[in-house]
């Protein structure tokens, strides 16, 4: 590497290499190797990083989609049974959504079961 004389192709070598390190040794022993912080300017690097980040958006969506759901349907049928509050759970965000709108119009913990039935992934 040392031998590369563009920064620029310098720094993407040890990006490649950083990755293909990670597959082998421990986070120490890489970054004692590697100092340049080349890294978090490789394509790779924000590629990864920007899929990390939908995929934590996406789970704070579900999981306060969830939360939101379980709140208003206790609210309005009284305690859940921990079976419906796993089958609820499980929903994607899309039925979840459904669902938020469907319990409007619940009265009775059988319209939640009936929902249930009729909407399983």
């Amino acid at each position: 590497m040392n031998q590369i004389e563009l920064t620029q192709q310098r720094r993407e070598v040890a990006s490649y290499i950083q990755i293909l390190a990670g597959l082998r040794f421990d986070r120490a022993l890489i970054q004692r190797l590697f100092r340049e912080d080349g890294m978090r300017e490789s394509v790779i690097y924000q590629d990864i990083l920007e899929e990390g980040r939908q995929e934590g958006r996406q789970e704070g969506r579900q999981e306060e989609g969830v939360n939101l759901v379980l709140r208003l349907l206790t609210r309005r049928l009284g305690t859940l049974d921990e079976q419906k509050r796993s089958r609820i759970a499980a929903l994607p965000l899309p039925l979840l959504e459904d669902l938020g709108e469907a319990l409007l119009d619940f009265s009775q913990a059988i319209d939640l079961e009936t929902w249930l039935e009729t909407h399983q992934p």
